[in-house]
């Protein structure tokens, strides 16, 4: 299976000095691997950067997406595309110097700021300051490496990014307490798993690996992991699966909870908060879409 990743953002898709892959959406990756061809490490990683992850999905070089990518009208309409769904909930953030006195976006005005190519920060960045009466310098990099170079080096004042992504380009810097992220978010980052919109069998096996991993969490503590899996397996033939994916998947990767805690939790070093990718019944916005 070939799956488009990131250039490398830690917590969500960054080859290891080993060669493997690792993060949320890697992880994401590898479940619907285990569904599909009874192996999760059966994929073959293509790193993309943001200006061309979801044209060469729609260019037919790739079966997913999973780069934190957001899902948005435009996108979904543009490329001929369908978001599986939510991965991860997310804002737009800032990353700034400890000692730089910044406490809101709004002191940035006038400054340079890094930003992908091919994201949406530079009209999030525009639709926030434009309506102050303030405007940014959005500093474009193809690679994540070098935004965040261009920031680390005092280039740019602030790099700007998904609040989630932050947490672990922070964890990257020589001295991450030197640097904090802003707790102000300017926008709306709904990251998702996307696929071609000419497949509809794919796009739902897609779409219920990564429900069951939701549902997986909600039911572990009412039924039992097994039993989810029952489950779930018996509609297995119906979706084009047979009655074992979704016992393979939870096997691989876990419940959400499990790839969340391992990848940007308290375990993964970068300890982000689950705030609003808690399950529903906890204050979040994860809702597990009933299995039966």
């Amino acid at each position: 299976m070939r799956a488009l990743v990131s250039q490398g953002q830690p917590g969500l898709s960054l080859c290891a000095a080993d060669g493997r892959w690792t993060g949320l959406d890697a992880d994401i990756a590898r479940a619907v691997a285990a569904a599909v061809l009874g192996d999760p490490e059966a994929v073959d990683w293509r790193p993309a950067g943001s200006a061309a992850r979801l044209s060469r999905l729609a260019a037919g070089q790739a079966d997913l997406t999973v780069c934190n990518v957001s899902w948005t009208m435009g996108r979904e309409a543009a490329h001929g595309l369908l978001f599986a769904g939510v991965t991860c909930y997310d804002g737009e953030g800032f990353l700034v110097p400890a000692q730089s006195g910044f406490e809101d976006p709004a002191q940035l005005a006038g400054r340079r700021l890094a930003v992908h190519a091919g994201s949406t920060s530079p009209a999030n960045l525009a639709a926030w300051y434009r309506p102050r009466g303030l405007a940014v310098e959005p500093v474009a990099f193809d690679r994540p490496a070098d935004a965040l170079d261009a920031y680390a080096s005092g280039e740019c004042a602030a790099y700007v990014l998904d609040k989630v992504a932050l947490a672990g380009a922070r964890r990257t810097l020589p001295d991450p307490e030197a640097h904090r992220i802003l707790p102000a978010e300017i926008s709306r980052e709904p990251m998702a798993a996307v696929v071609r919109d000419d497949d509809p069998g794919w796009f739902r096996i897609c779409r219920w690996v990564l429900q069951l991993l939701f549902a997986a969490e909600y039911e572990s503590h009412r039924t039992g992991r097994e039993a989810v899996a029952r489950q779930a397996g018996r509609h297995g033939p119906a979706a084009g699966l047979d009655e074992g994916w979704a016992a393979r998947v939870l096997d691989a990767v876990g419940s959400y909870a499990d790839l969340y805690e391992r990848n940007l939790g308290r375990a993964s070093g970068l300890d982000v908060p689950r705030g609003p990718n808690e399950l529903w019944t906890r204050g979040g916005l994860h809702y597990a879409v009933p299995l039966h």
